[in-house]
């Protein structure tokens, strides 16, 4: 006999609809698996066996073929063993089978019959809500992360055995419901606070205009000097996500597995900090299915490159085209596929190899030639696209020991906010929405400055040796600085902050 369930399968970080077919007829008893199954769901056959067995079904003794439709896109993952095992129970006739067309099903299986969370659930859901089917079968586990979509109906449930006396008898469960905007708020906080930090007050300003104008950031400082610490509270001056950029950083959580269940929908800013010694692809997404890389899990958010010319030079140079365009396009024979990125980014290094360079206390071990070799592992094309770089001093012990309050985050938010608003406001039909993104029509048609500014822009060219591309960065960065000030037109001491957040090209 034949029986027909309907199940999704993930292809980059948007869900497809898959018809899985289960055949049971005479012959020697053996599960053939085909259309293109990884080996996780050819190893599902082992899983749903035991499974049926051990919730008290029995396991037919005949041929099963179960047939994964559509048959040219590749299968993984192990989501597909609730339907594969309800698929032979209603070809055998042990359950229902008239209610299965009703549902999308998903789930991995224990071998004692138990329903294991899975990867995904999101995107699934919001291509579901698009379908007339909008039943979703799913674990337990992941009934939150489903029901963010509030026009699916999610029924979330524990075992083999549970989902087949639901099939039997659907009204004995009422669809699982979620108050969104209630599970939002109390998840959308965070451990850390710009208060906590001592010192530091010039780093702190710098961060304080490269949030508020999305301009990437390098910070080059002594070990201990307070880089990692500034950089992980990035997030918590950051405008607050949106629904809609929460559901984007969720969906791309989800795919990769790295969400909680617990929690079902990602409400702060992201912060990743991938090691030195990561290779192009954990970086950028790929694989030879392909998957999100980190640039992309940092999407809405942070990326943070601590001890940036350890980095394998080639690795930072896949980040060229991702930072100008705010997604990542992975290649592969078959198909391509786009992967948000858009990210704010951060980066960390020290003056030179020992770290020492201008740290008075301790000597510099240094020669020319190592400071060369060790800044020069930075390509300019990367470096074209920092807008601010700046030198962080070691803290001074007075500065540890001082009781003074500093600014929170929320202070310092709620001035970002209001900045970021004057940008939208201002770039509205541009295209864009902050001034780091400006090109050169837009920074000659918004950065307009006063004689007095212009003077100064002239002498710190001349007198400081600064390229020709970082004219464009500090008229951008001096926007951003006059935004904050509420004013219209750019002025001298605008133009003045701007010319010291430019270290690396003095």
């Amino acid at each position: 006999m034949l029986a027909k369930v309907l199940s999704y399968g993930l292809l980059g970080i948007e869900a497809y609809p898959i018809e899985i077919e289960v055949d049971v007829s005479r012959g020697l008893p053996t599960v053939t698996l085909v259309g293109l199954a990884d080996t996780a769901v050819r190893e599902s056959k082992e899983r749903v066996k035991s499974a049926i067995k051990n919730s008290g079904f029995q396991w037919p003794r005949e041929r099963i073929t179960v047939n994964l439709s559509p048959s040219d896109i590749k299968k993984e993952g192990a989501s597909f063993d609730l339907a594969i095992a309800l698929g032979i129970l209603a070809a055998t006739e042990q359950i229902n089978s008239q209610n299965l067309n009703d549902y999308y099903i998903l789930g991995e299986l224990s071998l004692d019959g138990s329903i294991r969370q899975t990867k995904g659930i999101l995107p699934i859901s919001i291509t579901a809500a698009k379908t007339q089917t909008k039943n979703l079968i799913i674990p337990f586990q992941n009934a939150k992360e489903a029901a963010i979509v509030a026009q699916v109906k999610v029924f979330p449930l524990q075992t083999l055995k549970e989902t087949v006396e639901f099939l039997n008898s659907p009204q004995m469960l009422k669809p699982f419901t979620l108050d969104l905007k209630e599970l939002f708020r109390q998840n959308s906080c965070y451990g850390v606070d710009f208060a906590e930090v001592k010192g530091q007050y010039f780093a702190k300003r710098a961060l304080e205009v490269a949030v508020a104008g999305g301009h990437n950031l390098a910070m080059i400082g002594p070990p201990g000097s307070g880089k990692t610490m500034l950089a992980k509270r990035i997030p918590t001056i950051m405008p607050e996500l949106t629904l809609e950029e929460a559901l984007e950083v969720t969906k791309i959580h989800s795919i990769t597995g790295l969400l909680a269940h617990k929690e079902g929908i990602v409400s702060t800013r992201p912060f990743r900090a991938p090691h030195h010694t990561i290779s192009d692809i954990a970086l950028v997404g790929g694989g030879s299915i392909p998957k999100p890389g980190e640039i992309s899990l940092a999407h809405h958010g942070v990326l943070f490159l601590d001890e940036l010319p350890e980095f394998n030079r080639n690795c930072l140079e896949t980040l060229r085209q991702p930072l100008e365009d705010g997604l990542i396009n992975i290649s592969r024979i078959n198909r391509s596929l786009a992967f948000p990125a858009a990210f704010l980014l951060v980066c960390a290094m020290n003056p030179c190899p020992c770290g020492n360079r201008g740290y008075n206390l301790k000597p510099c071990r240094c020669n020319t030639t190592k400071i060369e070799n060790y800044m020069g592992k930075i390509s300019g094309p990367l470096l074209d696209r920092i807008d601010i770089h700046i030198e962080l001093p070691a803290i001074k012990y007075k500065e540890l020991v001082d009781t003074k309050e500093t600014e929170s985050s929320r202070i310092i938010k709620t001035r970002i906010e209001k900045c970021r608003q004057l940008q939208r406001e201002r770039l509205k039909n541009e295209g864009v929405f902050c001034n780091a993104q400006m090109n050169t029509r837009l920074i000659k048609k918004y950065c307009t400055i006063e004689e007095s500014a212009q003077d100064l822009l002239k002498m710190a060219m001349i007198e400081l040796g600064l390229s020709a591309r970082a004219y464009d960065k500090i008229l951008k960065v001096s926007r951003t600085i006059a935004d904050l000030a509420s004013a219209e037109i750019i002025q001298a001491e605008h133009i003045s902050e701007a010319v010291q957040y430019r270290s690396l090209d003095k």
